[in-house]
């Protein structure tokens, strides 16, 4: 997950945090004066299938990005150099999964695409 991350957006390691066993926990990684916390699943702990909020009526299922309308053409040709498959395509917003399933989006809203 952190190799897909730091890829995909770019973004650099701030922090890494250990167990009390000395394993690595979480990385936090540095996102424009935020971070994204990428949590390890404790050993043993149940965990759903990926991608399961799919199909959900309600409930959260995407984490989105914002990127400027400009970016939009080179955010596209990443993604295929990647092998990362666009789902779906909306006039603001790409979306595609993570590694583990979990739903993603770039945005430019609310200037949509020309």
């Amino acid at each position: 997950m952190e190799a897909f991350y730091r890829s995909v957006f770019e973004l650099p390691v701030l922090e890494r945090w250990r167990d009390e066993k000395g394993s690595e926990r979480s990385v936090w990684l540095g996102l424009d004066g935020a971070f994204l916390a990428l949590e390890k699943l404790p050993a043993g702990s149940p965990r759903g299938q990926p991608g399961a909020f799919t199909d959900a009526e309600s409930g959260y299922y995407v984490f989105a990005v914002r990127i400027e309308r400009s970016e939009r053409s080179a955010w596209e040709a990443r993604l295929e150099r990647a092998g990362i498959p666009i789902e779906r395509r909306t006039p603001f917003s790409l979306f595609f999964r993570d590694p583990e399933g979990n739903r993603l989006a770039v945005s430019h809203h609310p200037e949509a695409a020309s």
